[in-house]
């Protein structure tokens, strides 16, 4: 099963830090759900700050924000404390929520095919309708652009 814009995405859950997932459990707030490829890598840990940085704003608008990776529960702790992430991390290591969102890609790095996660971006809404999704983000500037259009809704 994928999600599709403008379609109810259907209840999911999965191991995070703090308690279980479940989208179900966030039902009446706007759910960013950021997928990213690795914890503590440079990227990452800059997509990350980036929310942390921005979690006020995504509090007013009534959003919640989650990142997921195919990280351990363990890796993601340390990330987390690590940083001062305000918001959980998903653990997802047999990839059936990035399978379910269409994240995992081939990828070339350092001139070798790899199985990855695509960095991406979906904006949930309070019913549970995927409302927008960001695919092959970019870092600079990303997470301001899915605060506007939050505060757009």
């Amino acid at each position: 099963m994928s999600v599709n814009l403008g379609k109810k995405v259907g209840d999911f859950s999965a191991a995070a830090t703090g308690q279980p997932f479940s989208l179900a459990a966030q039902a009446g707030k706007v759910v960013v759900l950021y997928f990213y490829p690795k914890d503590s890598t440079p990227g990452c840990t800059t997509q990350g700050s980036d929310f942390r940085d921005a979690i006020a704003g995504f509090t007013r608008a009534n959003s919640v924000v989650f990142g997921i990776s195919r990280d351990s529960l363990k890796s993601h702790e340390n990330f987390k404390t690590k940083m001062a992430f305000p918001f959980e991390l998903i653990s997802d290591p047999d990839e059936a929520v990035c399978e379910r969102f269409g994240v995992m890609k081939m990828k070339n790095m350092y001139g070798k095919q790899v199985r990855g996660i695509e960095r991406s971006t979906f904006v949930i809404g309070a019913d549970g309708t995927l409302l927008r999704e960001w695919r092959g983000v970019k870092v600079p500037g990303h997470v301001a652009e899915v605060l506007r259009y939050i505060e757009s809704l």
